[in-house]
């Protein structure tokens, strides 16, 4: 079973809580002069390097651009009610539908200095049911973010999330536009399973080094873990986790231009009744991104990717070269924000029964109409081909999901959201999903947030 020993303070935020991780793809400008300790901030920024979206492991930012002020304590609470027509995920053929009712408060802190940023957020959660009772569930939601700059030229980041829930659908701002990863770290969270107790984990810490005015040297480590308390909710998805870790080479030219060579490994572990799935790759990548304008980057990347996956049951061991790469591209301005992205990679299976040859592609657009009513759109697709799953008779599946959602705030701190939901997954190998692979989820929100400055 695997053991959360990661677990942090602070949370995945709900609707109107940014993230500052999701930083600024603006491209550097030349150096100024003047002692760095001691410069400016507007200085600092314009001699350091972007770590480019390919290798920083974050996702692309997806709020709108605000000039809001960085030291807050921000907080709220949203109310929730839902109908969704597959709230088991039986392995019956007729799914059962119900009405749910969720609150959520949640609190964050964000205090900004000339050399640290730091965002901890929590929000517990409550959901329940209006026929199926048992599925009643406490969620938890937890998540820090941390950058630290060491020196004018040396940047630590960090970042974990922790989530608690009976519920995909109850994660803080499940229907925003967020989730589009720029690079091969992501984590496959691509198969779904709807309504069902489930634990998981998932960080990054990484440590950037500016050591010329166009060049940049980086590591950073990933790991998540993924649990099912009761796997009689999931019949033929499993607990599963890995580890990873990158290092990077990047070099500026005139400005706008990143290259780079980056090269990953990866443990990708899955546990099936009985004993340990293990995948482990090594791949280089050759990386570009530019930057045409502030708050749009473009980015690409590929190269050679090496598996080698061993097998319990039955006893397989594999290795293979297949070629990996991806492609996406953000962008964030006042009125409006997209994102999208293509990745063919070796990934974690995500529940499945070992690690996969993915192929996946996600987009996200936020749209605002006026400066109180907006509407976002995110949406993704994966192909998953378990690794040697023709060998033990597993079949391959693929997943689309999609949310639209419309926004309207009244005064400042109170606002209502509409949504509907689609999942589709055919995933003949998996019960909790063979037979009933659809689920249609419409929703309406109110919520209430407020924000309080600290300090002067």
């Amino acid at each position: 079973m695997i053991r959360f020993e990661h677990i942090f303070v602070g949370l995945v935020m709900l609707i109107g809580v940014p993230l500052w991780s999701q930083v600024d793809n603006t491209p550097a400008q030349p150096e100024q002069a003047g002692p760095a300790d001691n410069s400016s901030s507007s200085e600092i920024n314009d001699t350091r390097m972007q770590a480019p979206p390919l290798v920083s492991g974050q996702a692309y930012p997806v709020e709108l651009t605000s000039q809001e002020r960085s030291n807050y304590l921000r907080g709220g609470v949203a109310f929730t009610t839902a109908y969704s027509d597959n709230v088991l995920g039986s392995v019956e053929e007729h799914p059962v539908s119900d009405v749910s009712y969720s609150v959520a408060p949640v609190v964050a802190l964000d205090t900004t200095t000339p050399r640290e940023h730091l965002v901890l957020t929590y929000a517990p959660g409550f959901t329940f049911y209006q026929r199926t009772s048992a599925r009643n569930e406490a969620d938890q939601n937890a998540a820090i973010e941390f950058q630290y700059r060491l020196s004018p030229h040396v940047t630590f980041s960090a970042r974990d999330g922790f989530q608690k829930s009976s519920s995909v659908f109850n994660q803080p701002d499940l229907t925003s536009t967020g989730g589009v990863s720029g690079g091969a770290e992501g984590t496959n969270f691509s198969v779904i399973a709807p309504i069902a107790d489930r634990l998981s984990n998932s960080g990054n810490v990484g440590l950037n080094y500016q050591f010329s005015l166009n060049g940049m040297i980086g590591a950073s480590g990933t790991f998540s873990n993924l649990h099912y308390p009761n796997p009689s909710q999931v019949p033929g998805l499993f607990d599963s986790s890995s580890q990873a870790g990158l290092a990077f080479y990047s070099l500026r030219i005139a400005k706008k231009h990143y290259f780079g060579v980056t090269y990953q490994y990866q443990r990708l572990l899955s546990y099936p009744t009985g004993g340990q799935n293990e995948t482990q790759t090594h791949a280089v990548f050759a990386f570009y991104t530019v930057y045409p304008a502030k708050g749009f980057s473009i980015s690409f990347f590929g190269g050679p990717q090496h598996s080698d996956t061993v097998l319990v049951s039955p006893v397989l061991h594999l290795q293979q070269w297949t070629p990996a790469g991806g492609a996406s591209l953000g962008w964030q301005g006042l009125w409006n924000s997209f994102a999208i992205s293509y990745m063919h990679v070796v990934s974690s299976g995500g529940g499945l029964v070992g690690a996969v040859q993915s192929d996946s592609a996600s987009a996200s657009v936020l749209q605002r109409f006026t400066k109180s009513l907006n509407a976002s759109l995110a949406g993704g697709y994966a192909q998953n081909n378990v690794l040697g799953g023709s060998v033990i008779g597993v079949s391959n599946g693929h997943s689309i999901s999609g949310t639209a959602s419309l926004g309207q705030q009244f005064g400042q701190h109170l606002s209502v959201q509409l949504g509907y939901t689609r999942i589709h997954q055919d995933y003949s190998s998996v019960a909790v999903l063979a037979l009933t692979p659809d689920t249609n989820r419409e929703f309406v929100g109110l919520s209430y947030q407020f924000a309080r400055p600290l300090g002067r």
